[in-house]
């Protein structure tokens, strides 16, 4: 679905993201995780093509991103980025109409199937009862909700996520999460996010990518991912690992020795 071959971003001298080559397959949910500064906003950045590598390449359902259309690109893939307007003078649904602009052009009118697909987008995210509500009325999770519904609009085969759950209290966090559980299980959404909480990670990912210093450094299970060592080169902390229903999670011990 999504292939960075060779993949070299140079922000600074002080930051680069180095030979990175990931191939994420149809249907995974995959979690980027790492330190601050590691580069995982910047990947899924360069992923939506939102930015461009200094070389190598990136490709989209086999086809060189660089090279693409930006409707057809936003036709197979959705970005929701970590910084989202809130204050914007838009209803619910105003919002997600947007998502219908790839298929439709900017100053086209809504077509049946336009506004089935926007219904269909609200009735997912269980926003129903706040479609003519103001989006900076909404609280934090209603609001972030509002924005997954205008990307799924799109009617993605992929869908990028920086930092969903970021600001969000623990029972909005796992509304955010259970919903991109939902679109990836029951409609086949491939999911690729960035996210701060590893645990949450292990949960709700099949793969996780951790990123230190621009570089991919380990690259599968949860199971296989969340060890010791991992923590102890990666982090700087020792970890206690242990499994609950099937999945692994950690518990922070102490500061350790950084590898």
């Amino acid at each position: 679905m999504l292939v960075t071959k060779r993949l070299d971003f140079e922000h600074s001298t002080a930051f680069q993201l180095e030979d990175i080559n990931l191939s994420i397959q149809k249907g995974e949910i995959v979690s980027l995780v790492g330190p601050n500064g590691s580069g995982k906003s910047t990947l899924l950045r360069l992923m939506s093509r939102l930015i461009s590598p200094k070389s190598g390449e990136i490709l989209l359902v086999g086809k060189a991103i660089k090279s693409m259309k930006t409707e057809d690109v936003a036709k197979k893939l959705a970005m929701l980025p970590q910084m989202l307007d809130h204050q914007l003078d838009l209803t619910v649904a105003e919002l997600v109409e947007f998502g219908r602009y790839p298929h439709r052009g900017a100053y086209s009118k809504l077509t049946t199937e336009d506004k089935k697909i926007t219904q269909w987008a609200i009735e997912i995210t269980k926003l129903q009862s706040f479609r003519n509500r103001m989006l900076h009325s909404l609280s934090g999770g209603e609001r972030q909700r509002a924005w997954i519904a205008m990307a799924i609009a799109q009617r993605p085969e992929i869908l990028l996520l920086d930092e969903p759950t970021t600001f969000l209290d623990i029972s909005h966090q796992l509304e955010v999460m259970e919903l991109v559980k939902d679109l990836n299980e029951n409609f086949g959404m491939t999911v690729v996010m960035v996210l701060h909480d590893i645990n949450q990670a292990a949960r709700y990912s099949e793969r996780m990518i951790v990123l230190k210093n621009g570089k991919v450094l380990y690259d599968s299970t949860p199971t296989d991912v969340l060890r010791r060592e991992m923590f102890q080169s990666v982090f700087g902390i020792d970890a206690n690992i242990y499994k609950e229903s099937g999945k692994t999670f950690f518990t922070p011990m102490k500061l350790g020795k950084e590898g």
